[in-house]
């Protein structure tokens, strides 16, 4: 399986450093002056310098709001719980708190939101069945 690579805008590159390494333990990659690369469970994430756009809109998720545009990774259930747990001692500030929905539902899972330094919306999930991926709603 191959890894995903997503670039995204950012202001500060010490400050991104601070935040995906210190906070969200990603391993640094490559930088230059502008730009700097982590690994995120494997995949690759190039921070730019330049003008985050923020979340454009809101979408309705399952009764919830969650920003748009969002980016982040599915995890397994274990690991989510664990990964959770190290935000919240990071300090970091949940838009929407770990929570499982789509409870009893095909494609049933754990999901939280949070931002990072620029207002760059992340969010992580774990299915509670990873065959279920994709599982429409019935």
């Amino acid at each position: 399986m191959g890894a995903f690579h997503y670039a995204f805008p950012i202001t500060d590159i010490a400050r991104a450093r601070d935040f995906y390494v210190g906070r969200l333990g990603c391993a640094e990659g490559r930088s230059t002056a502008h730009w700097i690369d982590f690994e995120l469970f494997g995949h690759q994430l190039s921070a730019h310098l330049g003008t985050p756009a923020g979340a454009a809109c809101m979408g309705l998720v399952d009764g919830h709001e969650v920003p748009i545009p969002h980016f982040g990774a599915i995890l397994p259930p274990d690991e989510f719980w664990r990964f959770a747990e190290r935000l919240r001692q990071q300090g970091v500030r949940f838009l929407m708190e770990p929570t499982l929905r789509f409870a009893g539902k095909p494609g049933e899972q754990a999901t939280m939101f949070f931002l990072d330094p620029d207002g760059n919306a992340l969010e992580f999930k774990a299915f509670t069945r990873a065959d279920e991926v994709f599982a429409r709603q019935a």
